[in-house]
């Protein structure tokens, strides 16, 4: 079983740092992305539509033999991550519990800033998530929605997005948090930017990084890693004209985005 890939799943593009983290820190592993670009985005949908979604792209991924799901999308992890774990006889990584616990290990404080899409703040899954690991922590969120067009552009460093990260973060640095949750996957785009703003005192949480070493650690004790040797093979699916998710995801991988497939999801693959 341990040559069999890793699948990984976003609404769009921004799932591709969670991506870049496992192939960092797991080289030698094949991966499997799919991007739902033609349904993203997935903060505006009903938790009933977006379980379906995630059933359906689960089942597209599990008919190509992985042995591991990666959910890289905090919409999903919030609403659908239960369902999936019932459904399939295999491990499923949410990227919302690995920054959580995270977050509690090198909080300081107990002072907790979490941002992210406002689907992700209104779910308040990572409140819940931290609240779990530590009652006591204090939990303070920020809705960050423009920065997730900012990343696309590739504006993670102009005045534009500084004075949209000190609108932004503000709050948050007058309360003097100790840790910052980066709750978005497209986020780790902006970290450089993010920590400026926020100063040196503060440590950023990048769910991307937790999701990986969870991955890996997952995979270590059921014995499923690939030797060290081996060299990882990367396949990209998507479920609308590839183009903007090329244009994109060369950004977040740095140009090394490969071959782009366009795929139908059967009805059937609601099924798992």
């Amino acid at each position: 079983m341990a040559w069999r890939s890793i699948g990984i799943f976003d609404s769009g593009v921004g799932g591709l740092t969670v991506l870049r983290e496992v192939m960092h820190t797991l080289p030698q592993e094949d991966t499997l992305y799919f991007g739902d670009t033609a349904r993203v985005p997935y903060g505006t949908k009903s938790p009933e539509t977006v379980t379906r979604y995630a059933g359906e792209i689960a089942s597209f991924l599990m008919k190509r033999d992985i042995k591991l799901l990666v959910v890289a999308c905090n919409t999903v992890s919030a609403v659908a991550l239960p369902a999936l774990k019932r459904r399939l006889a295999i491990p499923v990584v949410g990227v919302i519990e690995p920054g959580a616990r995270r977050a509690v290990e090198v909080s300081r404080s107990g002072k907790i800033g979490v941002i992210g899409t406002a689907g992700t703040i209104r779910s308040s899954a990572y409140t819940r998530a931290i609240k779990r690991l530590n009652p006591d922590a204090e939990v303070l969120t920020r809705a960050c929605p423009l920065f997730v067009p900012l990343a696309e552009e590739g504006w993670t460093d102009n005045q534009v997005a500084r004075l949209t990260a000190e609108t932004y973060l503000r709050e948050l640095k007058e309360s003097a948090v100790d840790t910052l949750v980066l709750g978005c996957t497209h986020y780790p785009l902006l970290k450089q930017m993010i920590g400026d703003v926020m100063g040196s005192d503060v440590i950023l949480v990048d769910s991307a990084e937790e999701t990986a070493r969870t991955v890996a650690a997952i995979l270590g004790e059921k014995r499923l890693l690939r030797p060290a040797a081996e060299k990882g093979n990367h396949s990209y699916f998507v479920s609308d004209i590839p183009a903007g998710f090329v244009r994109v995801g060369n950004r977040f991988l740095g140009g090394r985005l490969g071959d782009v497939f366009q795929v139908t999801l059967d009805e059937e693959d609601g099924e798992v």
